[in-house]
């Protein structure tokens, strides 16, 4: 451990650690809900509200290595587990600790970065999925849960809570109170990606913990919502590596575009496109909010 350079102001120490798992971290730093003091990187089993792994979850260092423990995950727990401290794919890697440890936004310089893959986040009993794209390097990879503390993440929970999704309209941070009803949230690739752009290998590589997702929850699913076309063919493909009856020719994405997919037992599941919650879409109109509501509306149909 070796003394780092202590910003102005600064309250607590700022360290440089390589523990036994060889992961630079920086930090200590307070977590702005429950102040309590984390490495940045968080090392899973620290007490970070909501982690999913402890100092024992095994750790997929290849894509071999994600489908082996894909495969061995029995629950949907043990996905998240395994899925919030996979190394599998390095430039993302790379790219998500380098945020964490001194890419930081200005505004967020002086809290905890997560760091991570992004975990599910939602009811764990529901039967419904939204599948989005990829967390945000200032998002998800700071606050270690999906589309929490960016403008994404502002505009999707505040129309779950208008549609009965969700128990309240803002997503802040970890441990800040929100719970989802009937829905549950995971991302197409789990790691915060530079340029928002992963690699195709890297789209493959995560498909795997997206289809034991998908096994897992198995004839209970009823309904997949896709954020965005990279989402919608993530599905596609894990799908179709199940033996999923998948319709021919292979249906386009769109918002408010629906497609029926069927489970090998030949249970129905229904696809629906949305556009991406991306400020890119929401500020421009692409998207607005009734746009939004109308295709969460329609989930229960």
């Amino acid at each position: 451990m070796t003394p780092d350079a202590t910003p102005p102001g600064a309250t607590t120490p700022r360290i440089t650690t390589s523990p036994d798992d060889g992961v630079t971290r920086v930090g200590p730093d307070p977590h702005p809900i429950t102040h309590d003091l984390f490495l940045s990187p968080v090392p899973p089993g620290t007490g970070w509200p909501a982690d999913p792994a402890t100092a024992s979850t095994p750790v997929a260092r290849t894509a071999g290595d994600v489908a082996t423990l894909a495969a061995a995950a029995n629950t949907l727990a043990d996905v998240d587990a395994r899925v919030s401290v996979c190394r599998a794919c390095p430039r993302l890697v790379d790219w998500r600790e380098t945020v964490a440890r001194q890419d930081r936004r200005a505004s967020f310089a002086d809290q905890p970065y997560w760091g991570r893959p992004g975990p599910s986040f939602g009811d764990p009993s529901a039967d419904t999925l939204i599948v989005g794209l990829a967390p945000a390097a200032n998002g998800t990879n700071r606050t270690g849960r999906m589309f929490t503390g960016d403008a994404s993440g502002d505009f999707l929970y505040a129309a779950l809570h208008r549609t009965g999704y969700a128990n309240q309209a803002t997503s802040v941070a970890a441990g800040d109170g929100l719970a989802l009803h009937g829905i549950r949230i995971v991302a197409a690739v789990r790691c915060a990606p530079p340029a928002n752009a992963p690699t195709p290998t890297e789209r493959a590589t995560c498909a795997t913990w997206l289809g034991r997702d998908l096994e897992l929850l198995g004839d209970r699913l009823r309904v997949i919502m896709t954020l965005g076309d990279i989402g919608w063919r993530g599905v596609l493909a894990a799908t179709t590596a199940l033996g999923w009856d998948v319709p021919r020719p292979r249906p386009r994405f769109g918002h408010a575009a629906e497609t029926t997919l069927h489970t090998p037992t030949g249970h129905p599941v229904r696809l629906v496109g949305c556009y991406h919650v991306s400020p890119h879409n929401t500020y421009t109109g692409r998207l607005t909010p009734a746009m939004l509501d109308r295709v969460l509306t329609g989930l229960r149909d």
